[in-house]
């Protein structure tokens, strides 16, 4: 018995190849994952009105002249509309290259630099040491060692800078102890350079705690039988640290060191509840850009927003930098 099977009709000349159009292939995708989309939906719309409607805001403000004498403003039962006007590029022309350049940008941009490069090489060196002791297997008390030197991250940021605050004042716990001991007590809060040495401990005790918790995550996924071989070809301690640790960091550490400088160089929180606005040379990039927006009379909102969409930048400039050198680097080491 025979059965007969009919084939579909073969395309046209006409319908051959031809691809569903844009329209068609978006209508189908939303039918298929509708519910991956509708549960999305509320992020997106959250982050649209919490990112990307003040970004889009700010940037707009840094091609005006927008201050708190011409924006739009309600007192009492008056209410004034805004009279600042388009002004193009100018707010990124004066602070770049104008007449008063270094001392409102370009200074804050050198001890920004300074101010991220120690206090994030002070956080991985700390923790990197702090993580190969707890690393230890035979270390007594390892439990206990991790409770306490995870305290300064537990701890909310303003009450450690406030306990800092008062350590570092001229009569505090650290200028009577180096009294005690002959040693001259600097002025910590009153100094610009001791200023900017007292901001980098403080950020170094409050950031030191994620670099080891992480890097002691990263300790532990690395083969134990690495080490055993290496020590079976007698590398001593220094040369299974550097071949074997290392290496086995690094995926870690890139990424660690990475946030690290993103966190640090916009770390406003530690600047401004240490010293306020009381310390010019101890200003950041971030908290100079909070001083001139929201500090000073009138507020220049258009020079604050432009510092922030020149922080963005600088920092999207760097990761991509960096993500590019790394996989470089990965490239290199896998050949």
């Amino acid at each position: 018995m025979t059965v007969a099977v009919e084939r579909p009709a073969a395309p046209s000349g006409g319908d051959r190849g031809r691809r569903p159009g844009l329209t068609a292939r978006l209508k189908n995708g939303y039918q298929k994952h509708w519910y991956a989309y509708a549960m999305i939906a509320p992020v997106v719309i959250v982050l649209a009105l919490i990112v990307l409607y003040p970004l889009v805001r700010g940037f707009y403000l840094t091609l005006t002249d927008a201050d708190s004498l011409n924006s739009a403003r309600t007192i009492g039962v008056n209410h004034i509309d805004a009279t600042y006007k388009f002004i193009g590029l100018d707010n990124y022309a004066d602070i770049l290259w104008g007449p008063t350049s270094y001392d409102r940008f370009w200074s804050h941009f050198i001890w920004t630099i300074v101010w991220t490069a120690s206090c994030v090489t002070l956080h991985y060196v700390i923790g990197l040491g702090l993580a190969l002791l707890l690393n230890q297997k035979d270390l007594r008390g390892r439990t206990a060692y991790r409770l306490m030197l995870i305290l300064p991250w537990a701890v909310p940021t303003f009450v450690t800078v406030f306990a800092w605050r008062f350590m570092l004042a001229d009569s505090g716990v650290i200028n009577t102890t180096l009294d005690a001991m002959s040693l001259p007590s600097p002025s910590w809060l009153e100094d610009p350079l001791f200023q900017q040495i007292a901001a980098i401990l403080v950020n170094t005790w409050c950031g030191v705690p994620f670099m080891m918790v992480s890097l002691l995550g990263g300790l532990q996924s690395i083969d134990s039988t690495l080490y055993e071989a290496a020590e079976m070809d007698g590398a001593s301690a220094w040369q299974q640290f550097r071949n074997v640790t290392l290496p086995g960091l690094r995926s870690v550490s890139s990424t660690v060191v990475l946030l690290g400088i993103i966190w640090t160089f916009n770390q406003f929180a530690i600047i401004f509840l240490l010293f306020g606005n009381t310390a010019p040379d101890a200003q950041i990039l971030v908290t100079w850009a909070f001083y001139l927006g929201f500090g000073q009379t009138p507020r220049d909102y258009a020079q604050s927003a432009t510092y922030g969409v020149l922080l963005l930048s600088l920092l999207i400039v760097f990761t991509s930098v960096y993500r590019r050198w790394l996989n470089r680097n990965d490239v290199s080491a896998a050949i």
